[in-house]
């Protein structure tokens, strides 16, 4: 009886897996509503902060995080040597309660004193009497941001992102935004605009004007962010549509894959019929991307205006970049440095107009764009404002 019920025993018990680092598999080693301490950061590769959405905290920037905020914790993870991973909250309760819950290693915005719980420690505002926190008891994170921080690198990361943000981050040649006028030639890759115009459902001027927005016609042109070539194409995108990252700088493909790219975004606006209209929220999605565009649409249509009409939603592309505004419940995705997109449009809107003053239409149209529809119109300033009458 008793070797019986060591037999059944020993079969019943659970045969222990080791791993070849020497742990038991199916022993999670995380332990359930425990704050991470920097050992388990490193040995991770991770750190996770919490922060909102906003200018000075994080925003998404051309598929790169910007904010000062998030600027300061990427420098803190870089200096441990992980990733940071980001998680937006919508109020500063918010961020406290997932803080205590162990859903994230920190803070990274500037707490306002008198939570409880909680310990302060890092980042500083003076101004505010405000500081970043790490959960309470988690006392070598807490003393490793503390070490770490120096007043003197605030303004060190507003001048770098301030570069970030300018022209000059942008490597490139300027060339003349038209090689012959007389001629009615634009560039020297005008057949390759004329070829792949019809795939964006773009006419070729507007895609060269957008070219010339993007590059300035040089194919060599890159930024910090990545993006490269005639139409600044972003790795990311590049991999989506199936552009090897070798051929980026090539001038053809580049404006190829920047019309197949240009392609899915007007399939992400069916619901606007004018196809003249649809072309200025193409426009805006290829700089600020599709979803910031579809919050201001979201904006537009809560507030009275015509969401499917450009002139009224670039009013609340620009409002992105206040408070009331991205943090409004119909917005899905935050701050969005919106004059920067309005700008973008209307610039290419008018280099577009001169365009077809000077070069011509080719071919007997596309029906799903422009070729051919304004060869007998001559532009003129429209008197409402950033906007052409054809």
């Amino acid at each position: 009886m008793f070797m019986g019920a060591c037999v059944t025993s020993c079969s019943d018990k659970k045969k222990v897996e080791i791993t070849p680092w020497g742990e038991e598999i199916g022993n999670d080693s995380i332990q359930e509503n425990k704050s991470f301490t920097l050992n388990d950061i490193v040995s991770n590769g991770e750190l996770i902060m919490l922060t909102m959405s906003g200018p000075e905290t994080y925003y998404d920037y051309h598929g790169h995080g910007m904010g000062l905020q998030y600027m300061l914790a990427e420098k803190f993870a870089q200096k441990l040597g992980v990733s940071l991973r980001v998680e937006v909250c919508k109020d500063t309760l918010e961020m406290v309660n997932r803080l205590k819950a162990g859903d994230a290693d920190i803070i990274a915005f500037p707490l306002p004193r008198g939570y409880k719980n909680i310990e302060y420690c890092g980042m500083k505002a003076y101004s505010l009497h405000a500081q970043w926190a790490v959960k309470e008891g988690n006392n070598e994170l807490a003393d490793s941001l503390n070490n770490w921080f120096r007043s003197g690198m605030i303004a060190a990361i507003k001048k770098e992102e301030n570069f970030l943000l300018s022209t000059n981050s942008v490597v490139r040649h300027v060339y003349s935004p038209m090689l012959s006028r007389s001629g009615g030639v634009i560039s020297r890759y005008d057949n390759h605009f004329k070829t792949y115009a019809p795939l964006a459902m773009f006419d070729w001027r507007l895609l060269a004007a957008q070219c010339y927005q993007e590059s300035t016609f040089d194919s060599g042109a890159h930024s910090w962010a990545g993006a490269c070539g005639l139409m600044q194409i972003m790795p990311g995108t590049a991999d989506h549509i199936g552009l090897p990252r070798s051929d980026m700088y090539d001038p053809e493909k580049n404006i190829a894959a920047a019309a197949k790219y240009i392609r899915e975004l007007h399939s992400h606006f069916r619901d606007i019929q004018n196809p003249l209209e649809r072309s200025y929220f193409v426009l805006a999605s290829y700089n600020g991307g599709f979803f910031h565009v579809r919050d201001a649409m979201a904006l537009a249509r809560k507030f009275g205006k015509n969401p499917y009409h450009w002139a009224d939603v670039q009013e609340f592309v620009l409002r992105l970049r206040v408070p009331a505004y991205y943090n409004d419940p119909v917005v899905k995705h935050g701050y969005m440095r919106g004059d920067e997109t309005v700008d973008y449009v209307t610039r290419i809107c008018n280099r577009w107009a001169q365009y077809r003053g000077f070069a011509h239409s080719f071919g007997g149209g596309f029906s799903g764009g422009f070729n051919g529809g304004f060869e007998n119109m001559t532009p003129s300033r429209a008197k409402h404002k950033n906007r052409f009458k054809i």
